[in-house]
């Protein structure tokens, strides 16, 4: 595992205006002035979708987006939360006796959950309460990761209060924990782009379900070839006790199991289990009422998006004269398994991929000569959960200025539904800086 402590850097605040204008909000807010501020950033998945919950590798890249949070540490034991987006309410509750409403997607719970698990991590008792004001520029729901950057800021910033460190890890391998530089080849950027409709895991049930798809089609495939499938509950698992290669698992997984949805009863006559023990102890509370679930679908992307990484990382080691071209078909099959094999796409998200990566898009009317609409994207996929959020896109460098003026022209300007071009929403990124704190100089 890769690991160093948290930067702390000093900084002058009215040389920084989103700092400047951050404390003077903070001041406002609460009639004193922040002692310190705290960054983390949005990532992007370049590869590897719905995969890190089944134990496989996947490689993400931090990006310049963020979030910041103000911070003053207070003696009253009362944690006050602001944020600088009118849409997201203020919250104050006892820094000794948080609560977490799991039933409601509500912002100040991501923070909750990096307070609380410093202090459960260290066995904290007590804590001191914080007066704290969030600003982001992440996008939310599009996939770039504005929840957990806030969970990471919200544990930093409560680390810095209790004057405490802990090492952080770029997390990409699972089994076990390990982290690995990865070099990009030169010549190339990557674009994102958001296809402005906002997914919300916590609002339904799609990501839980195929979670609970996986851990079925993984106990599934392990009695098939005489495992203790009771144990197993991650795809990985399967492999590993196999001692085989991803590309057998997919013979396996062709073998073992049929492209018709499983019924729950089929599912038990398999297992030799009860539709009660099915659901008190396989089966989470919110997907109890599934009556299907894809088992061939879920498993067949997640073992050849694990080898799809691999090979990311192997074209990247070598660095071939056509690295950009083959890295960019790799991400072109990620997005066709993400779409056909575990459903997670849509369909703003399929046009705005055929918009980056294609000459031109079936149902877009396009004025001028084909030549003039040929993007230049070596390959384009959704990123993040799926359901809405964004594409990032291989690029060649020097057509970069043509892509994204296109790519807006077809999706965002040209669009019949006149979707609006927030800012944020169409920029090239290039891998961004970690975790900060920022003092005053």
């Amino acid at each position: 595992m890769a690991a160093e402590e948290p930067t702390t850097r000093r900084v002058q605040v009215a040389e920084h205006p989103r700092l400047l204008k951050l404390k003077e909000m903070f001041n406002s807010k609460f009639g004193s002035t922040p002692k310190f501020y705290v960054r983390a950033p949005g990532r992007v998945n370049i590869i590897g979708e719905h995969i890190d919950y089944c134990g496989y590798s996947v490689l993400p890249m931090a990006v310049e987006q963020d979030m910041l949070i103000a911070v003053e540490p207070v003696k009253t034991h009362t944690l006050q939360l602001a944020n600088t987006n009118p849409l997201y309410p203020d919250f104050s509750t006892s820094a000794n006796n948080i609560h977490i409403d799991k039933t409601k997607p509500l912002w100040h719970n991501y923070f909750l959950c990096g307070f609380k698990g410093i202090q459960e991590h260290f066995g904290l008792s007590k804590s001191t309460g914080m007066n704290c004001l969030v600003d982001g520029n992440i996008p939310p729901g599009s996939g770039l990761s504005s929840s957990s950057a806030l969970v990471c800021c919200a544990g930093l910033a409560t680390l810095a209060v209790l004057g405490m460190s802990l090492s952080k890890a770029k997390l990409i391998e699972f089994s076990p924990l390990r982290a690995t530089d990865v070099r990009l080849p030169s010549g190339a950027v990557f674009v994102i782009a958001n296809s402005c409709v906002e997914a919300n895991k916590a609002a339904s049930s799609h990501f839980n379900v195929r979670v609970m798809e996986c851990r079925l089609a993984a106990k599934v495939l392990a009695k098939h070839k005489g495992l203790r499938w009771d144990k197993v509950l991650r795809l990985e698992e399967v492999q590993t006790k196999l001692g085989i290669s991803l590309q057998e698992m997919l013979l396996v997984t062709e073998d073992a199991l049929h492209a018709e949805p499983y019924s729950r009863e089929e599912i038990c006559r398999y297992l030799g289990i009860s539709l009660e023990e099915l659901r008190t102890q396989i089966l989470t509370p919110n997907t109890q009422d599934e009556l299907t679930f894809k088992l061939y679908q879920r498993a067949k992307h997640v073992y050849s998006e694990a080898a799809r990484v691999l090979q990311f990382k192997q074209v990247c080691e070598e660095a071939p004269h056509n690295a950009i071209q083959l890295l960019g078909e790799l991400m072109n099959q990620s997005h066709r398994s993400c779409r056909d094999m575990y459903e997670c796409s849509c369909p703003e998200l399929d046009q705005l991929v055929d918009i980056c990566r294609l000459a031109i898009s079936t149902g877009l009317h396009f004025c001028g000569h084909r030549d003039q609409w040929k993007f230049g994207a070596k390959g384009s996929r959704l990123t993040g959960a799926g359901w809405g959020g964004c594409t990032v896109s291989l690029v060649p460098a020097d057509m970069l200025s043509s892509f994204l003026t296109n790519v807006y022209e077809a999706y965002y300007r040209r669009n019949s539904r006149s979707l609006a071009l927030e800012k944020h929403s169409l920029f090239a990124t290039k891998p961004g800086g970690g975790a900060l704190v920022f003092l005053e100089a």
